[in-house]
């Protein structure tokens, strides 16, 4: 016995059945193994969960709910007070009341998916990156009202948590953009962007690229935000500079309301507003 746990001693790395290695997972010959487990791991649990068809709703990180975006302000206007020539503390203000003005947008996105829940029942599951701001809105107005709150997080150089308002086991964590991408898009009927930065742009033009393109079928794509979205966007623009056609300017219609964009996939999809 003492001589057979003596050899085994030698093969500490080796003997080691592949599927139960970690090490081995992580090396990087082994990256297209651990993007199949990505893409097949939340598919078991949307077929165990009976996940369909499911809305989309991309939105910023950034944006809290107005109480606490006013607070914010004025926690960042005393600091300032202290040291009124402090520029970073200057830029901190702009910032709080940029994302103030922006903070009706966490009770629009909370708005929407309750509407969903109330009108379409669990005909769609609400699905959002996971984390906290307008994805957290949105999953809380499902999660609230009975629906399926899905929650798709994503490794960052700053963790965030997964937001509380998803439904159990239905909150996933991905490495890889690519592979998170596809279970965003593969079963949507529709997606709903709120004002948002580099992350939610990344988000909105993929989608509209596929939809262009032909990979993923036509869906209503609908900006809520009038001011945000007509100063940050310009799809005019880009048709009268001949680099999309003039009926893509319709691809993605811009809202102000919950209501006006579940109006727009209620018709859509030929259902109750």
């Amino acid at each position: 016995m003492k001589k057979a746990n003596k050899e085994l001693k030698k093969h500490t790395t080796s003997y080691i059945k592949a599927y139960e290695d970690v090490e081995l997972l992580k090396h990087d010959d082994l990256r297209p193994v651990r993007m199949e487990l990505e893409t097949l791991k939340p598919e078991i649990y949307f077929r165990k969960k009976g996940v369909t068809d499911t809305i989309i709703c991309f939105g910023s990180a950034r944006i809290a709910e107005p109480a606490i975006a006013k607070k914010n302000l004025e926690t960042a206007k005393k600091e300032l007070a202290k040291k009124p020539k402090d520029k970073v503390l200057q830029q901190k203000v702009k910032t709080a009341k940029g994302l103030l003005s922006l903070s009706k947008y966490y009770d629009e996105a909370r708005k929407f998916a309750k509407l969903v829940v109330e009108a379409a029942g669990d005909r769609f599951s609400i699905v959002t990156g996971g984390g906290p701001g307008i994805m957290e809105a949105a999953n809380r107005g499902a999660y609230e009202n009975g629906g399926r709150s899905i929650g798709l997080n994503i490794t960052l150089p700053h963790e965030q948590e997964p937001n509380p308002y998803i439904t159990q086991n239905l909150a996933f964590l991905f490495h890889y953009f690519a592979i998170r991408k596809i279970h965003f898009v593969m079963r949507a009927q529709a997606c709903v962007v709120f004002p948002g930065g580099f992350g939610t742009f990344d988000e909105l033009f993929e989608i509209l690229t596929l939809i262009q393109t032909g990979k993923k079928n036509h869906i209503p794509v609908i900006l809520v935000g009038k001011e945000f979205w007509n100063q940050v966007i310009n799809v005019e623009a880009l048709a009268k500079y001949g680099v999309i056609a003039p009926e893509d300017t319709h691809l993605c219609p811009i809202v102000e309301t919950a209501q006006e964009a579940w109006n727009i996939i209620a018709k859509f999809h030929k259902l109750k507003k």
